[in-house]
């Protein structure tokens, strides 16, 4: 099999290993297409070292124990520290110590030797229902503003013209393939602002989706068109139905726009709820001005996710930190959808951390490689032009440390989970990424933030661990059927296209 060539390090364990357990539904066929696919074109590099290639079993199960040993450890919590060389012990679904030459008497050994063992990435914006329209935008902005290059635009093509027609299988397939695709690239946490709840069938869909995805997910439930939908009230029933425990990977948002018919009331169901509000801020739709009115209303609360923040007035800006707010930074799809400049050096010069959004696929990719590095080259960018334009008074530049706390610290933050992930901190839950630094695209590794930043992408993400739970091992998703996904997102994007009446150009 392929990856008997293609396999990386070592697991240890005094019993001999079973394979995944298969589950229902898409999740059913254990490892052996996506491994064969995954790892054939991705082969990392041959470690001639002994034991077993398969994963440790039965992982994030209550008791079970297995550290791992000997990888460079970015920790991201100060108090933890980060090292050179170190070993993460983790029991059940949590990181039990950090630190060099760890005892772990009768624990599984995974050998980490050649990776950064560092936190899972936090996406805080990501509308997962698209998936099946991927690249299909690509050169489209937000909308038909009247400014020149607006005709092809993502208010006509994707909310006018495609979301309409979504059945409850088209949201539960894009949902489903989405999560685990971003879980591939190594990003172990999402807030999927679900803009197509057409009817409570679409709602349920979308959460077993996210569900079988095996992932952590904040469920930003939203508006959906149509005679059906049962927006905004049908938020209780989803919350007594599928968040009434705080213990479980999935958790519940409302996302209420400031644009929307009672949106006063929509906030006020959703702290009725307790949850939190994701809003989107586009300063060009007059979200500015709303946003200064709620805030002289007294009804801004740090409760609230605030996505893009673009072309907002300082008065908004104000009232986001004065009242604790979150920001959700899309970069590369703000700029490209013209949705104005990313307000990075804004939020920063407001005393406020970021985090980092992907947003849509059907115009940009959803891992968090392409998020950091447009970040850090943006801002710099910017920063480095007022230096050649000859001013001294100037902020400092973003290092590699600092996006990769967005992309982690603050994503968990602001997603509202930062009490269970987002760093690699004894007692948290163990959401965390080996990312290979002996690969042809990093070796030698001579400094880790820069080296994740600036050289590393998709297929240097070796294993992904959610809540203890080993969800990618050594370059291939386990407990997936690639190729019945694929065909059911095929089957998916040809009913919406022709349902819409949309035609698809392939060049």
């Amino acid at each position: 099999m392929c990856r008997t060539f293609c396999g990386n390090d070592v697991v240890h364990e005094e019993a001999p290993l079973k394979k995944g357990v298969s589950r229902r539904e898409f999740l059913a066929a254990g490892v052996a297409t996506l491994g064969a696919t995954v790892a054939c074109a991705t082969p990392g590099p041959k470690r001639n070292t002994p034991g077993s290639e398969e994963p440790p079993r039965d992982t994030g199960t209550e008791g079970r124990r297995y550290i791992l040993k000997g990888g460079a450890v970015l920790s991201m919590d100060p108090s933890v520290g980060d090292f050179p060389r170190a070993d993460v012990l983790v029991e059940g679904k949590k990181i039990v110590s950090v630190g060099p030459n760890l005892e772990a008497t009768g624990a599984a050994v995974i050998d980490a030797t050649g990776t950064v063992v560092m936190p899972g990435f936090i996406d805080t914006h990501h509308h997962q229902f698209e998936t099946a329209l991927r690249s299909f935008l690509a050169e489209g902005l937000l909308l038909n503003d009247g400014r020149p290059h607006g005709e092809r635009n993502y208010f006509d093509y994707i909310l006018q013209k495609l979301t309409p027609v979504y059945r409850p299988e088209d949201v539960y397939i894009s949902e489903l393939l989405g999560s685990l695709s971003q879980l591939d690239a190594g990003v172990t946490t999402v807030v999927d602002t679900s803009q197509v709840n057409h009817t409570p069938e679409h709602s349920d869909a979308a959460i077993r989706a996210l569900r079988e995805a095996g992932r952590r997910a904040v469920y930003a439930y939203a508006s959906g068109q149509g005679a059906g939908t049962a927006y905004p009230r049908d938020l209780l029933r989803l919350q007594t139905q599928y968040f009434s425990s705080t213990d479980q990977l999935l958790t519940l948002a409302m996302n209420a726009e400031l644009s929307e018919s009672g949106f006063r009331d929509n906030w006020a169901l959703a702290r009725q709820a307790g949850v939190p509000i994701v809003t989107h801020l586009v300063g060009s739709l007059g979200h500015a001005a709303l946003l200064e009115q709620l805030g002289r209303e007294g009804l801004l609360e740090s409760d609230t996710e605030y996505i893009h923040a673009t072309g907002l007035t300082e008065g908004s800006w104000k009232q986001i930190a004065d009242t604790g707010g979150g920001v959700s930074i899309a970069a590369p799809i703000e700029l490209t959808m013209r949705h104005g400049m990313p307000p990075l050096q804004t939020a920063l010069d407001h005393g406020i951390q970021p985090s980092l959004s992907v947003d849509v696929e059907c115009t940009m990719t959803a891992d968090f490689f392409t998020q950091m590095r447009t970040v850090y080259t943006l801002q710099r960018g910017l920063i480095n032009q007022r230096a050649l334009n000859g001013e001294t008074q100037l902020p400092e530049l973003l290092t590699c440390r600092d996006v990769i706390r967005f992309a982690t610290v603050e994503g968990a933050r602001v997603a509202r989970v930062s009490q269970k992930v987002g760093s690699l901190t004894p007692g948290k839950e163990a959401d965390l990424l080996l990312l290979r630094t002996d690969a042809i695209n990093v070796a030698p590794l001579n400094n880790v933030p820069g080296a994740i930043v600036t050289l590393m992408e998709r297929s240097n993400v070796d294993t992904v661990i959610v809540a203890g739970r080993i969800r990618k091992w050594r370059g291939a998703l386990l407990d997936v059927e690639l190729g019945r996904l694929r065909s059911e997102i095929e089957a998916s994007r040809d009913y919406l296209f022709e349902k819409a009446g949309v035609r698809r150009e392939l060049f």
